[in-house]
């Protein structure tokens, strides 16, 4: 059982950066794939990075060359470094831990509130 807890989210103006963390704790950390999602209001949630438990990392194509994904296993947390913010970005923005190894369970945060408006 893992229990994640997502922190950061705020409002920014367009063209704005922000960071989200994520802090995992009851398991194993470093042996998690973890992930960033997103669900924006009447849209189905969607993966927006990745980073496996070796840090290789994933993103999909309307964040690529603007947001960046980290861990740091010692802190048992991840981070997305977001850039360049746009409106359509605006979003919950949820953590997800997995380990596909050994199941296809996934863990998830409570979310974290993303807009950005002027």
């Amino acid at each position: 059982q893992v229990q994640l807890v997502e922190s950061g989210g705020a409002l920014v103006q367009p063209g704005g950066s922000l960071t989200l963390s994520c802090v995992a704790s009851g398991d194993i950390f470093s042996l998690y794939a973890m992930g960033w999602y997103r669900q924006a209001p009447g849209k189905q949630r969607e993966l927006v990075a990745s980073i496996t438990s070796a840090r290789i990392t994933a993103y999909a194509e309307a964040v690529k060359g603007r947001f960046s994904i980290s861990r740091d296993n010692a802190k048992n947390s991840i981070f997305l470094h977001m850039t360049n913010l746009a409106p359509d970005d605006s979003a919950v923005y949820y953590c997800s831990a997995s380990r596909p190894s050994i199941g296809d369970t996934i863990y998830w945060g409570q979310g974290t509130q993303v807009t950005v408006s002027s």
